[in-house]
């Protein structure tokens, strides 16, 4: 194996998978609740909201970058009380990686999830809360199980752009082998150099690979799940 990937690129997919799965579960809450609050309600600054959370998908990846880099770097609003106070720091580490291919796929991952939320029909949820059921309860207990489907939909698509994520991620924490090169940068780096062509095709396969391998799961995962919320 080692042979056919050499220990860079074997790091690279690697350093991308734990990359992508962090940015998956760290988003994933805060998806699920900005998905419920523009799926359920209504209130000034309603289409305000809507538009920062698709602003990623609209925005250049370099643009979205520099503006990470701006707010997260170590001079940044944000950053710079994380370094002083904490000492910790998103610029140029894998953690910053992940909070760019985070970023990138939260709006794929809210929208796949708000349209699930908009398929319910709120007469359940208002019959649970009749019973007494508090929203909180209402919510696992009747709201989640039914778009079920469309989180695990939505964490797909989130888990694919992440791994593809490129233009945010090298403008804000850079291609360093083995701290921030995820598949993506691994396979520009390859390119830029002679003889780069046969490492970086074994990584575009990879990726393909990996991307179709996460599509059948999530199919799976969801067709399971929407039987046995049916019952059968």
């Amino acid at each position: 194996m080692m042979d056919w990937l050499s220990p860079e690129a074997a790091t690279a997919l690697a350093l991308s998978l734990r990359v992508s799965l962090v940015a998956v579960l760290a988003s994933l809450p805060i998806g699920i609740l900005v998905a419920l609050v523009l799926a359920r309600w209504r209130f000034p600054g309603h289409g305000l909201l809507n538009g920062l959370v698709h602003l990623p998908l609209i925005l250049p990846p370099v643009v979205t970058g520099y503006l990470l880099l701006l707010t997260f770097g170590r001079k940044g609003w944000v950053g710079a009380t994380l370094w002083d106070w904490f000492g910790f720091t998103f610029a140029f580490r894998w953690t910053g990686a992940a909070l760019a291919a985070a970023v990138m796929a939260f709006p794929l991952l809210v929208r796949a999830i708000r349209l699930a939320i908009e398929a319910v029909d709120p007469k359940l949820e208002e019959a649970a809360a009749t019973l007494g059921a508090s929203r909180p309860m209402v919510f696992l207990t009747v709201t989640l199980p039914l778009i079920l489907p469309g989180v695990i939909a939505g964490a797909v698509l989130a888990f694919a752009k992440a791994m593809g994520e490129f233009g945010a991620t090298i403008t804000f924490v850079a291609n360093i082998p083995g701290e921030t090169q995820t598949l993506p940068t691994a396979i520009y780096s390859f390119l830029q150099v002679p003889g780069g062509d046969g490492p970086a095709l074994r990584l575009v396969g990879i990726s393909v690979a990996v991307a179709m391998l996460a599509l059948v799961l999530s199919e799976v995962l969801a067709r399971r799940v929407a039987r046995r919320i049916a019952g059968r």
